[in-house]
């Protein structure tokens, strides 16, 4: 460690720490620290240049100092010492005064320094007191001199010894005084850095708070608006199965009749089982976190179950369903979330597409990602629905066939895409249909282990 620093740290430890000690008691201390010193070295000075009882009182205040210094930086009695280190000082400069030849020698000096030690090291209520004192005692003594010089002895043997005397003194005052306003001064600029610090802190813990509480409004209101969508959709299906058991039990119906209700019964229920489903996946997600398992995937093994179910359900619209893979891509991704995001996304492209439409699903190679496209020839959307379609705030629709849509299955979409590093997007024109574009990072296969690829 360098010896400034090593320096500065033990003046630390000796004046106190600043998070225990207000300003003006780290100064009493380095003030008595100072002193201490200073009357280490004026005892034997004074003793030395025939001024014995200056030496004397000079010892006697050294002590005092020392006593204040331990009672305040060890004993916390900081008020106290303050308060007792005026009443001390100025006694000692009074008598000072007598011993030291009055206005012939430094003691007015000491008196101005005491003055500034005064406002230092005493509280600000306190120091607005001392500093009419001080004033008022100088004044008296001079006054005291003035018109009775014989209690005013002149004590310097020499004029040599006057002279060393007064620049001693005042080599003393200017040190002192120059350590009170500078240390006042590095104490403020270091407050002020770190108050601007705390202030910097605080702003960035508020704005981070205001953030929170921005998406904590923004996560309510998709909370309200997934109620309303599940109250919205379970009253349905609930409120046709209330109206099909009221006509079973207050009319009579045909077996005609009863087919096409339990038909519609089944759309109504199909339907909200699907949106119950996807509420289940996102709630899990919401719940626990995307859990993400990655792995190598080789696409037409993965996809082509999936594709041939949805195919059996586009026939029953008099939709095809094709689809052609790249035999030499595969994908490094999450299996379960794969197959769910093609499940929602190639279903909207059924339930938004009319009788007799045609859906296509590819993939191919581009760098080092996997580009999975979906296209459908269905009624497209708007530029604006387009905007919201993956988050809560798009509208529910009507797919060509009556079908509910509630966008949901596009939400969680969008959310396991991301947990995979991949991307989603889509292009769509209004009346002619609609293309989702999923990018998952890429491998070939032929630098995969079989034992790793699925």
């Amino acid at each position: 460690m360098p010896l400034k620093d090593s320096i500065y740290r033990t003046w630390i430890n000796l004046s106190g720490d600043p998070s225990v000690f207000p300003l003006n008691a780290r100064i009493f201390h380095s003030v008595c620290l100072i002193s201490t010193f200073a009357l280490t070295y004026n005892v034997p000075f004074n003793y030395a240049i025939g001024l014995p009882k200056i030496a004397l009182a000079s010892l006697i205040v050294m002590l005092i100092t020392v006593a204040l210094y331990y009672a305040s930086r060890f004993k916390n009695m900081v008020s106290i010492s303050t308060l007792l280190a005026n009443i001390v000082g100025l006694t000692l400069f009074i008598v000072n005064y007598f011993l030291n030849s009055g206005l012939r020698g430094p003691t007015d000096l000491f008196f101005l320094l005491f003055l500034l030690l005064s406002i230092a090291i005493s509280p600000a209520e306190q120091y607005k007191v001392w500093i009419p004192i001080n004033v008022t005692i100088l004044i008296i003594l001079n006054l005291v001199e003035f018109y009775y010089p014989h209690l005013v002895p002149d004590t310097y043997t020499t004029r040599s010894n006057r002279f060393v005397d007064h620049m001693s003194a005042y080599a003393v005052v200017a040190a002192i005084t120059y350590f009170c306003i500078d240390y006042i001064r590095g104490s403020y600029e270091s407050e002020k850095i770190s108050a601007r610090e705390k202030s910097k802190a605080i702003e960035l813990q508020n704005s981070q708070i205001v953030k929170q509480n921005e998406e904590l409004e923004k996560l309510n209101a998709e909370k309200n608006k997934l109620m309303s969508i599940v109250a919205h959709d379970l009253r349905s299906p609930l409120a046709s199965i209330q109206n099909f058991l009221e006509l079973l039990t207050q009319h009579e119906l045909d077996e005609e009749q009863k087919l096409d209700i339990e038909n519609d019964l089944l759309n109504s229920t199909k339907n909200t089982m699907a949106m119950l489903s996807k509420l289940l996946d996102w709630s899990k997600s919401q719940l626990h976190g995307v859990s993400v398992n990655m792995e190598y995937l080789d696409v037409q093994t993965l996809f082509e179950p999936t594709l041939n179910l949805e195919r059996d359900i586009a026939a029953r619209k008099n939709i095809s369903l094709d689809y052609y893979f790249d035999p030499s891509a595969g994908i490094y991704a999450d299996s379960d979330m794969m197959q769910l995001i093609l499940r929602n996304i190639v279903g909207n492209a059924i339930k938004f597409t009319g009788i007799g439409g045609h859906i296509v699903v590819k993939t191919e190679g581009r760098g080092s990602n996997c580009l999975i496209s979906i296209q459908d020839d269905g009624i497209g959307m708007s530029e604006e629905k387009q905007q919201s379609i993956f988050s809560l705030n798009v509208e529910s629709t009507f797919g060509t066939n009556n079908e509910k849509g509630v966008g949901l299955g596009l939400m969680i979409c969008m959310e396991f895409i991301k947990a995979q590093n991949g991307k989603i997007w889509l292009e769509s024109t209004p009346g002619e249909g609609t293309c989702f574009y999923i990018l998952v990072p890429m491998f070939e296969k032929n630098t995969v282990p079989q034992a790793n690829l699925r």
